[in-house]
């Protein structure tokens, strides 16, 4: 495996056998009247109505333009002068390779008239790869919940088969963080949530395709959804062009931002920096905000430079630290007392800093051929702090006080070839990357009742470590380095209406285990012009890497004697090596024109998992670790709607249900058995079975630069297991642990929950409230009910096919703006003000309840948010 290893690395450097990553490409032109003679100052518009980009620039003295840091989609070119016909060209961009363009303008006669309305097949891709793309206009004017977690909160809201959760965590088509990033070509798989890993900032992204079909040949390790940014770029952009924001609004919230770009014809620069500060950072246990403030400071640098006409460089950096509190639940806030043990106000604090430097190189080797090579570095540093007083970090659901350091550095290299000639479009290459993980653990017992001496369940092993009694903190250190290697090709060939998608990868995973993997990817579809109407299907074998957070305490920790006793405590700590699962996905769908501003596009999705991942909440706590189920059904389906702008009116609306049923047994990891024996499928807390999300935008007919933009909302409800309910007869339920007899009728018994919990869960019981003080210890089945959860009849639950759930909620957004209040110099300068309001019904609602995965977290109360902008 070394030499393997080596060979790999040496493969990755060597131009003959690399394949790009890169997301971006261009399109050079020349602007000719009918006798072949230049024609300068032509202005050239290209532009994508579905995804919303456009760009406009000005033919050169020889007749010359070029579009660059072009997202993969199909494009529009007008050319126009005075004198001369409108000339209108359709282009796709789907390679690195440059396109070149010539446009011949026809001499305008008296009775010229040019039509350049899009038509039903305009609107349509043939593409055999279901994605969504989502372009800066939408970014721009789309009301978003989390600046901290931007990107994760555009793709909840404009891309389809996402589940949204807590703190800016999505679940992409019935997995849990199984999304890679592509920025710029840079894979980054690991966890991007407002609690693991800092975000690249929503102002430096110029467009993203989101891929929800089967992914291409050139994509692994986290697929279930992929998400490719472009990054805005100055090259091209001669006179400094930028923004600075202030703005302010509910719980405190404050951002200051700024972004500039600027550059000349070989050279650019973008710069995006900001700092913000919330005293509601985190989505917390309560409705009601406590010890919840965080700041987060971003700096983000992208410099092109174009060495000749055959090379360039262009270099990503990064540098973001965000700080922030756990929030605390009432209990935690407030007294909670445990065999006479008086716990203060709970203050455990997180910090995480992330640096990223990612350059790449691209030569072009002839017109057909052009290859890059980008290596990369990105480290991640988390530290938890717990409260100054440890014995304060007791709860209903923390028996422990825990700090951490913890630093996960990858460091790696992709290279590529891209060559298109005929019907071929043809990439090669390979990508080798190594992770080092570094996990500082401490942790001790608070909990006056888990190891009390004499009892049946005492442990001697912990008696060092219970701070209740005189003990101190248990440290641990465990490390690893996982080096992984990938190779692939794949052709993408178009032949009339169709286009065939055929591609090869192999990867080799060798971390705390060893697993190799051939990974065959094929895609067809066929265009039926006449109609707009794109028929698709594709396939794909996928290798499913562990999650890296915690990966050494969760996979081989169990072996510590301490570890293994402490974590015992919460659930199952079996050691595994972790092995990388494998999965066959299948898709099959359509996208269809409808008019010359609506198209639609819908796909069924089947995917067949060995070995899954989920996670393993510590208390309430952000950490967590990953643990391995046998395997995973995941069938479902994805929806939307684009009506392109038509009379300022554009709108978009996504929907999807996917259900996520894993199967016992727990194959390893620490904590978190779900479901019954006897290998039982349940579903786990991201499965849901129907959300919807409406995007509005309408630019006022009589002011172009107001506007008013809308998100609705919908999400039937996520699984929540932990809610208490009646079964005693079915196999696969476990409801029996809560059920008992009151008066001969079926019961519900509660004392397993403290009363805040059942207010959080909003339980009544025959129509008396939960407070956060006061609770029931047993209600009658028939008399236990909940706005915020659905608690199936008595019975009737099983975790299969009806398990609890969060109750169904709508949320709306909405934001109203001017783009150009005062009407300057509308070419250069601008004041813009926005009033931005979310959840603008201050609905009452839950992500989830005492998931095993994320803990009790509620949706954002309604916060309204005041912004202005000064542009030049």
């Amino acid at each position: 495996m070394s030499v393997l290893f080596v060979l790999g690395g040496i493969v990755a450097f060597a131009p003959a056998a690399a394949i790009s990553q890169s997301t971006a490409g261009s399109i050079n032109g020349t602007v000719l009247d009918p006798t072949g003679a230049f024609i300068p100052g032509a202005t050239v518009v290209i532009s994508n109505p579905v995804s919303g980009y456009t760009h406009t620039t000005t033919a050169d003295a020889g007749g010359q333009f070029s579009f660059t840091n072009l997202p993969f989609n199909p494009y529009s070119i007008t050319v126009s002068f005075t004198g001369f016909q409108k000339a209108v060209k359709s282009v796709t961009v789907n390679s690195v390779v440059a396109i070149t363009l010539p446009i011949t303008l026809q001499i305008a006669t008296s009775n010229t008239v040019v039509n350049v309305e899009s038509a039903p097949e305009d609107l349509v891709e043939t593409d055999a790869t279901a994605h969504t793309d989502i372009d800066r206009m939408m970014i721009d004017r789309m009301p978003m919940e989390s600046l901290s977690s931007g990107l994760s909160s555009i793709v909840t809201q404009a891309s389809p088969g996402v589940s949204a959760d807590s703190d800016g965590q999505i679940h992409g088509l019935g997995d849990h963080a199984e999304n890679s990033f592509s920025i710029d070509g840079q894979p980054i798989t690991d966890q991007q949530s407002k609690v693991f890993s800092n975000q690249v900032p929503s102002a430096a992204v110029q467009s993203l395709e989101v891929i929800e079909g089967a992914p291409p040949a050139e994509y692994g390790d986290k697929t279930s959804l992929v998400i490719k940014a472009t990054t805005r770029s100055g090259q091209g952009v001669t006179t400094p062009t930028g923004s600075v924001t202030v703005s302010y609004g509910s719980f405190g919230s404050s951002n200051v931002a700024f972004d500039v770009a600027y550059g000349g014809k070989n050279w650019g620069n973008f710069l995006a920096a900001n700092g913000m500060g919330s005293g509601r950072f985190l989505d917390g246990p309560e409705f009601a905000v406590m010890h919840d403030k965080g700041n987060e400071e971003n700096f983000f640098d992208r410099i092109d430079t174009q060495f000749s006409k055959k090379s360039s460089l262009h270099s990503n950096f990064q540098f973001t630290r965000s700080w922030f509190q756990t929030p605390n639940s009432y209990d935690t806030q407030y007294n909670f007392v445990r065999s006479g043990q008086d716990s203060a106000a709970t203050d455990q604090r997180s910090k995480i800093d992330t640096v990223d430097f990612a350059p790449t190189y691209t030569r072009t080797i002839n017109d057909s051929m052009v290859f890059n090579f980008g290596p990369y570095i990105r480290r991640d540093a988390y530290n938890y702090y717990p409260s100054n007083n440890a014995l304060n970090d007791l709860g209903p659901i923390q028996q422990e006080t825990v700090s951490q350091q913890r630093s996960l550095t990858n460091l790696g290299a992709h290279a590529d070839v891209s060559y298109v000639k005929g019907v071929h479009n043809i990439k090669v290459g390979s990508m080798y990357q190594q992770t080092f993980l570094r996990e500082n653990f401490q942790i001790g017992i608070v909990d006056p009742n888990l190891n009390v001496p004499g009892s049946p369940g005492y442990n001697p092993i912990l008696q060092p470590y219970d701070l209740t009694r005189g003990g101190t903190d248990y440290r641990y250190h465990g490390q690893t380095d996982i080096k992984q290697l990938a190779i692939y090709a794949q052709d993408q060939i178009t032949k009339g209406n169709w286009l065939f998608n055929v591609g090869i990868r192999g990867d080799f995973y060798n971390g705390l285990s060893i697993q190799r993997e051939a990974e065959p990817r094929a895609g067809i579809s066929y265009n039926i012009k006449k109609t707009g109407t794109v028929l698709r299907t594709s396939y794909a074998r996928t290798q499913e890497t562990p999650f890296n957070e915690n990966l050494v305490l969760s996979s081989q920790g169990c072996l510590n004697p301490v570890i293994n006793a402490i974590f015992s405590t919460i659930g199952p700590c079996t050691p595994a090596p972790f092995n990388p699962g494998f999965r066959n996905e299948f898709h099959a769908g359509l996208q269809q024109g409808i008019g010359s501003h609506f198209v639609v596009s819908g796909e069924y999705i089947w995917k067949y998992t060995h070995d899954g991942y989920d996670f393993s909440v510590l208390g309430a706590t952000p950490i967590t670790f990953p643990i391995e189920w046998h395997n995973s059904k995941i069938p479902g389906f994805t929806l939307s709607g684009t009506l392109t702008p038509i009379k300022g009116l554009s709108a978009r609306v996504t929907m999807s249900s996917v259900a996520a049923r894993f199967f016992n047994p727990q194959i390893g990891g620490i904590g978190a058995t779900i479901g019954t024996p006897n290998n039982f499928p349940f579903r786990i807390d991201h499965d849901e079975k129907f959300n919807q999300t409406t995007h509005l935008e309408y630019a006022m007919p009589f002011r172009k630069s107001l506007y008013y933009s809308f998100n609705w909302r919908h999400d039937s409800g996520s699984v929540a297991g932990a809610v208490p309910c009646y079964n005693v007869s079915d196999p696969n339920s476990t409801c029996a642990q809560y059920s008992t007899t009151i008066s001969g009728q079926p019961g519900i018994n509660l004392s397993s929950l403290t009363p805040d919990e059942e207010f959080q869960a909003g339980l009544t019981c025959n129509g008396v409230k939960a407070t956060t003080t006061t609770g029931f210890t047993q209600c009658l089945a028939s008399q236990l009910t909940s706005k915020l959860v659905n608690i199936p009849a008595a019975g009737t639950e099983d975790d299969d096919r009806n398990p609890q759930r969060i109750a169904p909620r709508d949320l709306f957004d909405m934001a109203v703006g001017d783009d150009s209040i005062f009407h300057w110099d509308k070419d250069r300068y601008k004041i813009a003000a926005r009033i931005t309001a979310i959840n603008v019904t201050n609905k009452y609602s839950l992500y989830n309840f005492l998931s095993t995965f994320s803990g009790t977290h509620y949706v954002s109360p309604r916060s309204v948010t005041a912004e202005v902008s000064f542009h030049f």
